[in-house]
């Protein structure tokens, strides 16, 4: 959270960072083997949970849960899916009065082999490996269940071309296959269980190499790029996920009867025997993974503890504080302070922590942050009150973080001073300011928490941002449209991750920036670097705003309906065992998502001086449009407007007149929009 005295006047470096941020969003995390023992179990391993308002559909809410990391696509002839014996649930917490889960949707598989004659996954029209999933729907926090889907079919991985389309295979398309196995319910839900491309994108070689992140020698590179992952994608009405007694319609855009908490967990039987070949599983149900917020266990959990916090639950850290303090002190906090090991991180040399905010607040590893203030009549009537939630965010001398790290991750932030932009605060934190987030739910630990009354941040609008949260907040504080008031306003990317988690949110960027201490900035608790009476956007704070990890964009765009992600990877593609510059395929080139039509743009040369010929593959004839526009969004000029079969078409353009420098190709669909964005970059 943070404490931002208002933003006036707007320097020329101030409207440099919103031009900086707000433009990431026209090229648009997570675990992955994050944990010792599910590293042996991938079939059960959660990758990634992801919940947000459907932006077709702003009246449902899309959950997401991934499962089994890097999939190459050409992994045969085992290729990945869902495994037996394993309860697959996604978890909704929407009443923090009663303890536990009140909903959840539990997902199982069946496994069959058609043509046990064959090696090939795949040979004249029958799949091996064929798998089939049940859904069933608890409203009573487990007691009981519901079926809700009965034999729905996971489409089978996309082996390739012969296995797919050819009358060797299984004579049909991949987008065919993936559009019949959608299920709609009779109230509009819909439910998707198979084969994706992996949403996350992030170095992790760099993250993992003591923190070269992003790398300081070499180019950085998406270490998910070409690889695919499992996906439950369940999309509801937000009427079916409220709370009992809520408002049929939110009585603000930050109503907190519209909050809920989202989390994944997979489980298996206690007991595995095997056998020549075969295996039977008997035993209590134990779970064996879960995931909540992106990178948990992955960043914040030292290793000696991963296989515990697997174990259990987000209720259990309600009374079980063990795990407290690493969020208090994360290990991250280590390498962005330079009276420790700062220095020894040269890539994360931007991300400096707060050790002196407004001259005396330090909230370095194993410092006291904010708890001089306890007790201090100054706190009364602030979310530091203990007669409020001062007993959960001061607990204690020495819990740096306990103030912004531990309930964003634990808690939710309530719409409550401190906890609201500095914008009309006049330099003192504690006062109250603008809202703009509340999903407060203190009813556990670690899971996705999302108001449902935030309105849709269309992936059109200009202002939309894969920064999220701090997105909303530069806005906030920066752009006269929001900060002349400190009336409720919707500001752009307020439905941002660490309020639920969209496909887009660039969720590794943004946690490193919260342990760098940007939430504590945004509501006036300024860096180090603050003269009293001076501009707040200090270097300091552009530095940490300004930070990168290299990479800031899946390697393949998402889709504009359900299910949103985008297909998996063609084992016989690009991806088969070729990388380029860290993202599949030529030229930055990827395919749309699932419910639109496939498209790959590749371009070459690339760099370009005069002349470039596009190549454009679609999965169905559509009218294209190709439009130009710079790394601030402008439009340069329309390319062409022109017809193009199914397949592959050459499209040659001359671009002699266009000024040197990097800009962006959007490729409109007559049919869905926009569909593609592809980079050039021009020479003299």
């Amino acid at each position: 959270m943070k404490y931002l005295k208002q933003l006036l006047p707007y320097s020329k470096a101030v409207l440099i960072l919103i031009t900086m941020i707000t433009s990431l969003n026209l090229i648009h995390a997570s675990s992955h083997r994050e944990a010792p023992l599910i590293a042996y179990d991938p079939l059960a391993d959660n990758v990634d949970v992801y919940a947000f308002r459907s932006p077709s559909r702003p009246d449902f809410i899309t959950l997401i849960a991934t499962y089994v990391p890097l999939q190459y696509p050409q992994g045969g002839p085992n290729y990945y899916s869902f495994g037996e014996n394993i309860r697959y649930e996604i978890h909704i917490d929407n009443d923090a009065s009663k303890p536990g889960d009140e909903i959840i949707y539990r997902i199982t598989f069946k496994v069959t082999n058609e043509d046990p004659s064959t090696f090939f996954n795949i040979r004249l029209g029958k799949q091996n490996q064929k798998t089939t999933y049940i859904v069933e729907r608890s409203g009573d926090g487990g007691k009981t269940f519901q079926v809700r889907v009965m034999d729905g079919v996971v489409p089978p991985n996309n082996i390739g071309t012969r296995s797919i389309t050819s009358g060797a295979g299984l004579n049909t398309s991949y987008a065919d296959l993936v559009n019949k196995s959608i299920v709609t319910l009779s109230n509009g839900s819909k439910v998707y269980c198979g084969p994706i491309d992996d949403p996350f994108f992030v170095d992790l070689g760099g993250v993992f190499d003591l923190g070269n992140l992003p790398r300081q020698n070499e180019k950085s590179r998406d270490g998910l790029a070409c690889t695919n992952t499992s996906a439950i994608i369940i999309e509801v009405p937000i009427s079916s996920l409220l709370k009992s007694g809520a408002p049929a319609n939110p009585t603000s855009i930050l109503d907190p009867d519209y909050v809920i908490g989202v989390w994944a967990s997979a489980s298996r039987p206690a007991i595995r025997t095997l056998s020549a070949g075969k295996e039977s599983f008997s035993g209590d149900w134990v779970q064996v993974s879960r995931l909540g917020m992106p990178l948990t266990n992955e960043a914040v959990i030292p290793i000696g503890y991963k296989d515990y916090w697997n174990g259990i639950t987000p209720y259990d850290e309600l009374t079980d504080t063990l795990l407290d303090n690493f969020f208090y002190n994360p290990e991250l906090a280590l390498y962005m302070d330079d009276r420790l090991f700062g220095g020894a991180v040269p890539a994360m040399s931007k991300l400096r922590i707060q050790t002196k905010s407004l001259g005396s607040f330090d909230f370095g590893f194993g410092k006291d942050g904010l708890f001089p203030l306890k007790g201090n009549a100054a706190l009364a009537g602030t979310a530091l009150d203990d007669a409020i939630f001062g007993t959960l965010l001061l607990p204690r001398a020495g819990a740096a973080r306990s103030v912004d790290l531990w309930p964003i991750f634990h808690t939710g932030v309530p719409n409550f001073k401190p906890y609201q932009l500095a914008t009309g605060k006049n330099g003192n934190p504690l006062a109250s300011g603008k809202p703009f987030i509340h999903n407060f739910l203190p009813n556990g630990g670690d899971m996705l928490r999302l108001n449902m009354a935030v309105p849709v941040t269309s992936r059109s609008d200009p202002k939309f941002s894969s920064l999220g949260i701090i997105s909303a907040a530069v806005l906030g504080l920066t752009d006269p449209a929001y900060n002349t008031t400190t009336d409720l306003q919707f500001i752009p990317n307020m439905d941002g991750f660490p309020n639920g988690r969209r496909l887009e949110d660039d969720v590794t960027r943004i946690e490193l920036q919260a342990v760098a201490g940007v939430a504590l900035a945004a509501i006036g608790l300024w860096y180090d670097d603050y003269s009293a009476g001076g501009s707040p956007v200090t270097p300091q704070l552009l530095g940490v705003l300004g930070y990168t990890t290299g990479v800031e964009k899946n390697d393949a765009s998402f889709g504009v309906e359900f299910p949103y992600v985008a297909m998996p990877w063609s084992g016989d593609g690009d991806c088969s065992g070729k990388i380029i510059s860290g993202v599949k395929g030529p030229g930055n080139g990827g395919i749309t998502g699932l419910g639109t039509k496939g498209i790959l743009v590749s371009n070459y040369p690339n760099p370009i001086k005069d002349q470039t010929t596009f190549n454009i593959k679609l999965i169905e004839a559509d009218q294209i449009r190709a439009e130009l526009v710079n790394q601030n969004g402008a439009t340069i000029q329309d390319l062409f407007t022109q017809f193009l079969p199914q397949g592959e078409s050459k499209i040659q353009l001359n671009l002699n007149q266009i000024l040197a420098g990097e800009y962006i190709v959007l490729f409109h669909s007559q049919k869905y929009g926009m569909i593609q964005a592809h980079k050039i970059i021009k020479t003299n």
